[in-house]
């Protein structure tokens, strides 16, 4: 379904509740047991209206950070990966023992982004969840940190919540966090700072509202949760900023009261295509071109010429992802028609040159229009 108000919440029939570290985890006892049975409760109720939940649940690397007494330290990629291997068992026996006590079966899921950018270990996580789903079980996502490296890590679990989101084909993403929602200004600065109730576009003026800052044991700060907000409802799936701490957040939320944040969907939704370039694929290099060029290229959906290129980095092969940025800012994202070989011969030349320059020709543009997603667009 696409949610387009406020009331129509009393409709949602799958969610993807995305849980902070923050709220589960502390530095003297580790797990927040209290809060786990909080979810446990909450999730036992929508499912007995017959609403699933998927849970994308942080706190691995935060409990193993306490297990090992590494709670002010800065870690490399293998400790975080030693902590995460520590603390998932220990974050799932938590959420075991928490469910089953009210009748209910959790599964673990872990992925990587690498699990998502091919099409048949994506379809395997979809089939998975629907099946899970089925058979009335919660399925417990959370990036699988014991093995990831900074190229197929998501960044933070904001990004996660979206993506599965797309992946269980959910109605709902609510990210639950340790604040009310989004807010006009600071308002740990500014006691006067309005919460915004609901959101129905990210412009470039709602996306300046977010400061960077995470909590001290999470990754992710407001910045994250209107990306990763933008990534779901660009794909049909509207988005939630709730607080945790209050009691029946969640509930309040479905039943349509006025707490937290919601993003609703736009008109301009992404295809499948165009989520697997913009939020999936690796980025091979990167293609600058002038302001103008990309103001033409945003206006009229035109291709990317090679006269408009200025320089290149990177290394890419023909048909692999690159960022493309104008003078300022990484405007979009595209498969490219050249290696990068060629598209360096090709640097400022009209398209009728192509041939006599590279004794052939693919195509006259270097990314085409149906292979090039624009991010940020207002």
């Amino acid at each position: 379904m696409m949610m387009k108000q406020r009331a129509d919440l009393n409709k949602i029939k799958r969610i993807v509740l995305k849980v902070g570290s923050s709220l589960l985890a502390d530095k003297e006892h580790g797990i927040n047991t209290t809060m786990v049975q909080r979810l446990a409760r909450d999730i036992k109720v929508l499912h007995d209206k017959q609403i699933e939940v998927c849970l994308v649940s942080s706190g691995a690397v935060a409990l193993g950070r306490v297990q090992l007494g590494w709670l002010d330290k800065k870690l490399s990629v293998h400790e975080k990966q030693a902590a995460a291997a520590i603390g998932q068992p220990m974050l799932m026996h938590a959420y075991q023992q928490a469910f089953s006590e009210l009748g209910l079966v959790v599964a673990q899921m872990l992925l990587t982004k690498d699990d998502l950018r091919h099409r048949r270990r994506y379809i395997n996580a979809s089939n998975t969840s629907k099946t899970l789903f089925a058979a009335k079980v919660v399925p417990i996502v959370n990036e699988n940190d014991t093995v990831v490296v900074e190229e197929i890590k998501f960044g933070d679990n904001d990004s996660l919540g979206a993506l599965v989101s797309t992946v269980v084909d959910a109605d709902l993403m609510v990210m639950m966090t340790d604040v009310d929602g989004l807010y006009d200004e600071n308002p740990v600065e500014n006691k006067n700072a309005k919460r915004i109730s609901t959101v129905k576009k990210l412009s470039s003026e709602v996306m300046a509202m977010a400061g960077d800052v995470g909590s001290s044991f999470g990754t992710g700060g407001m910045i994250s949760k209107l990306n990763a907000a933008r990534i779901s409802t660009k794909n049909g799936i509207a988005a939630a900023i709730i607080n945790g701490l209050e009691d029946q957040s969640l509930m309040k939320l479905l039943d349509g009261k006025d707490v937290g944040t919601i993003f609703l969907c736009g008109k301009d939704r992404h295809s499948m295509h165009q989520h697997w370039i913009a939020n999936l694929l690796p980025v091979s290099g990167k293609l600058f071109i002038s302001n103008q060029a990309a103001e033409v290229m945003k206006e009229d959906g035109k291709d990317l010429f090679a006269d408009q290129l200025l320089s290149i980095e990177g290394e890419f092969d023909k048909g692999e992802c690159v960022e493309i940025w104008d003078e300022d800012n990484l405007i979009a994202r595209g498969l490219t028609n050249y290696n990068l070989e060629d598209m360096h011969k090709l640097i400022g030349v009209s398209s009728e040159k192509i041939e006599s320059i590279l004794g052939y020709v693919d195509f006259l543009s270097m990314v085409h229009s149906s292979n090039l997603v624009f991010l940020n667009k207002d």
